[in-house]
């Protein structure tokens, strides 16, 4: 064994140096100027520039009133040219009885608002009522308990 037979047990490799000038010559391959030239660069998402877009609702929260006035009672409008079309004279209207007519879906609370006329006498149990149509039922000859 001689000094000039000895070898390293693993190659000597050199990783590349980019960004430094020499072999790779101008931009080193980095591309051109700008965003896509700097080190860590990133590029925005574009999912990010369509919600920037997007209209954005005033006040608290997603929906101001919603969080606001969170025990607010919600009312299914029942007018009153509908119950003059879906039920006979005399019949005994409840929140029930509209849910199957199909006036209204679900069981949420109804008020009946006094747009249209009406002719025939109605018993109305369960519902709110604006005052025109409280009028209206009353002087048609009907009763609200």
């Amino acid at each position: 064994m001689q000094l000039n037979t000895l070898r390293p047990r693993n190659k000597n490799y050199k990783s590349t140096v980019i960004g430094r000038g020499g072999k790779r010559g101008k931009t080193s391959g980095r591309g051109g100027k700008g965003q896509t030239a700097r080190a860590g660069h990133k590029i925005r998402p574009e999912m990010r520039d369509i919600i920037k877009k997007l209209p954005k609702r005033r006040g608290w929260g997603i929906n101001r009133s919603r969080t606001v006035r969170i025990n607010r009672l919600h009312y299914a409008p029942v007018n009153l040219a509908a119950l003059e079309a879906a039920f006979p004279a005399g019949a005994t209207i409840t929140p029930a009885a509209l849910i199957g007519k199909g006036l209204i879906r679900g069981r949420v609370k109804v008020k009946i608002l006094g747009t249209g006329t009406l002719s025939k006498s109605f018993t109305i149990t369960g519902c709110a009522f604006s005052a025109a149509a409280r009028a209206a039922i009353l002087k048609a000859g009907g009763l609200i308990q």
